[in-house]
């Protein structure tokens, strides 16, 4: 027997109903001649919950605290989940991140996954049990509970599918695949039979909801199968791949956005070796993640730094900034030196095209550009890669920019 590891998101547990639906699947997969361990997420909405009690408590909460509360989501799921196989007349047997364990470095709400235990999870199959596992949540060496970060029950399942060798991970989520785009923006948008890892790792980086990227990573390091399945309908969902030398590679694959993003610009930096350590370490030791960078040195060896940072984390970014330049200007010989300002703009989108094709067709990011200046769409900032083109425009037209491009690479159904 081969033996699957399936994991459902909060959307696939949004009421008993689903549960109940959800718990089929894995029985189903029982009956197939697989042994199943099972993965879950907190109900619809209730990490949400959970969080607005915790800021409804402090304006700023203890991390530890924290993920102690947001941790009690997964705990609901695991419970009515293994109720639900077990009346289906199948053992089932549920485990929290902590009696796995799964193992993990000591940061809070960001922790990452460092071991799973095997043996707990091993027995209960030898009895004929399914394993129900909490995902989003482990335990530190201290002996500290830890969440792993949204969408991280992707990352928890296939953390546990690597430790214990499963033949593949099959990941049951409210869309039935991967799209060319998001479905609800894009009407034509086509749902892709395969995709390989690095364009999944572009994309989740991206925007995409689809998978969470840290699952993806871990993934294509210890060549898991991943497969993506819609909870609510049957069908043959996406693969994930490697790369394929029989692969087609179009222009472009996928269209994505990510409206989560902020722009934060310091102007007249110096041109001085060190400056762009000095002004961004800060920002790093805050565990504040940045992206797109743009830099431009002037004539008067004067630079204007613009990069972006997660929308949640744009008024802390700009709070670090400034502290830091008055901090370089009162201990300077020449304060003027440090004469700079600290700006922001949290009223923007990402938008960027995936593809493996943009590695070796000519030409597409000036379609791209082309494409966004036929309907007046300003671009900000651009950042490429061999496989991805980004812009950085208004949020107002995003939806319009996505569907756009996406007929303009001619990604929609046939």
């Amino acid at each position: 027997m081969s033996l699957i590891v399936t994991k459902f998101g909060g959307t696939s547990l949004c009421d008993l109903e689903r549960v109940q639906a959800a718990a089929r699947k894995v029985v189903d997969c029982r009956h197939e001649g697989h042994e199943v361990i099972v993965v879950v997420s907190a109900m619809a909405g209730e990490t949400d919950k959970l969080e607005d009690l915790g800021y409804s408590i402090s304006t700023r909460p203890n991390p530890r605290e924290m993920d102690v509360l947001l941790a009690s989501g997964e705990q609901v799921s695991i419970a009515l989940i293994a109720m639900a196989i077990q009346d289906l007349g199948v053992p089932a047997m549920s485990y929290l991140g902590n009696q796995v364990p799964v193992y993990t470095n000591e940061c809070h709400q960001r922790a990452r996954i460092t071991e799973v235990g095997c043996k707990e999870l091993r027995r209960s199959i030898e009895q004929g049990a399914i394993p129900v596992v909490a995902g989003f949540q482990g335990i530190a060496p201290t002996g500290e509970i830890t969440t792993i970060g949204r969408g991280g029950s992707d990352t928890t399942a296939v953390a546990i599918a690597v430790a214990m060798e499963a033949s593949e991970c099959r990941i049951y989520t409210d869309v039935d695949g991967v799209y060319t785009a998001d479905p609800r923006i894009v009407e034509q948008a086509r749902r892709m039979d395969s995709v390989t890892f690095e364009e999944m790792l572009e994309l989740a980086a991206l925007g995409a909801k689809v998978l969470h990227l840290r699952s993806v990573e871990y993934a294509r390091r210890y060549s898991i199968p991943l497969k993506v399945f819609s909870s609510f309908i049957d069908g043959p969902g996406t693969l994930i791949v490697e790369e394929g030398e029989s692969m087609e590679q179009p222009e472009v694959s996928a269209i994505t956005f990510d409206k989560n993003e902020a722009k934060v610009t310091i102007t007249h930096v110096p041109d001085i070796p060190g400056i762009a350590y000095q002004l961004l370490g800060p920002v790093g030791d805050a565990n504040i993640s940045v992206d797109m960078i743009v830099q431009n040195v002037s004539r008067n060896q004067r630079t204007d730094l613009t990069f972006t940072v997660p929308r949640s984390n744009f008024e802390q970014s700009l709070e670090i900034l400034r502290d830091q330049v008055i901090r370089l200007r009162s201990e300077a010989e020449d304060p003027t030196l440090y004469d700079m300002e600290v700006v922001g703009d949290d009223a923007i989108a990402k938008v960027t095209a995936v593809g493996l094709g943009i590695r070796s067709h000519a030409g597409i990011a000036t379609k791209m550009f082309e494409t966004l200046a036929q309907y007046g769409i300003n671009i900000q900032m651009i950042s490429t890669s061999e496989i991805k083109i980004s812009v950085v425009i208004h949020e107002d037209f995003c939806e319009l920019a996505v569907r756009m491009l996406h007929s303009a690479f001619d990604l929609g159904t046939d």
